[in-house]
């Protein structure tokens, strides 16, 4: 005849054995995250990218209207000014992350 389980010392083991489980985890590696480099080829083109998008909206407006320099340097400008701001966006982006990282690390300790 089977006897009932006692329920709370099998939650005390759970909750022990969820404790080392979490002990246990190994670290994210370096590897995992993105590199410097990475990330500086990846805010090198969204400036260009920037620059690149107001070239062809400004060419073809031009081309469009018969002002051939006059649209296709206002875009220039544009696009350059919209791809420093995404850069810099980016640039936000990765402070946070080093900062939630410190902080995550920080606690840690």
């Amino acid at each position: 005849m089977a006897t009932e389980p006692d329920k709370e010392g099998l939650q005390a083991l759970n909750d022990r054995l969820d404790a080392l489980k979490k002990t246990q985890l190994p670290e994210a590696r370096a590897d995992e995250h993105y590199s410097q480099a990475h990330l500086g080829w990846r805010m090198v083109i969204e400036l260009v990218a920037g620059i690149l998008i107001g070239f062809g909206i400004g060419y073809g407006l031009d081309w469009l209207f018969g002002t051939l320099p006059l649209f296709l340097v206002l875009f220039i400008l544009v696009g350059l000014a919209a791809g420093i701001k995404t850069m810099m966006r980016t640039a936000k982006e990765i402070q946070d992350d080093q900062v939630a990282h410190a902080a995550r690390q920080k606690k840690d300790e």
